[in-house]
C-alpha cells in the first residue's frame, strides 16, 4: 500500500515565497491484519453430538501497527520559503513527522477498508479446510465476550 503525504506548514500571513514549507511524501507500507488463535480455550471448541462437526467460537480479527518501508518511502517534492531554506542549510531537515503521520494516515486506512473483513474469510476457510481434511464439518461463531 502506498499513500502521498501532503503535508504544508504554514506561517500565518508570511507569504510562502518567504517563510513555509510544502512537502510531498509517498509512504509504502503494509498493514497486517489477522485473527490470534493462541487465546483459544477449550470451551471455544465444541464437538457436535454425532462427531461429525464441530463449531468455533473466534476472537475479532485485528490489525498489526503498520509497518512503513523506509526504503520504499521518499520526499517526492518540497517547496521551502526563502527563510527555511537557510535554516535548512544549518540543520539536517526531520523526517520523522512524516514517517508518523504516513503512519497514522495508513492505519486510518486500514481501519476503514475490508482488510478485518478479509482476515476473518481467510482464517474461517483455513480453518474449514483443515478441519475438513480431519473429517469434520466446521460451523463458526463470533466471540463476544470483550
Amino acid at each position: 500500500m502506498s499513500f502521498l503525504l501532503d503535508k504544508k506548514d504554514d506561517t500565518g500571513g508570511l507569504p510562502d515565497f518567504i517563510a513555509g514549507r510544502r512537502t510531498l511524501f509517498v509512504a509504502a507500507g503494509t498493514v497486517n491484519a489477522y485473527i490470534d488463535l493462541a487465546g483459544l480455550a477449550d470451551t471455544d471448541l465444541t464437538l457436535a453430538a454425532d462427531g461429525k462437526s464441530v463449531t468455533l467460537r473466534l476472537p475479532e480479527p485485528q490489525l498489526d501497527k503498520p509497518n512503513i518501508d523506509h526504503e520504499r518511502s521518499y520526499v517526492y517534492s518540497q517547496d521551502r520559503g526563502i527563510a527555511d531554506r537557510v535554516v535548512d542549510a544549518f540543520t539536517a531537515p526531520q523526517q520523522a513527522e512524516l514517517y508518523l503521520l504516513a503512519e497514522s494516515d495508513m492505519a486510518k486506512a486500514a481501519e476503514d477498508s475490508e482488510l478485518r473483513q478479509r482476515a476473518d474469510e481467510n482464517t474461517k476457510s483455513m480453518l474449514t479446510g483443515l478441519f475438513g481434511s480431519l473429517g469434520y464439518e466446521v460451523s463458526f461463531e463470533r466471540d463476544t465476550s470483550d
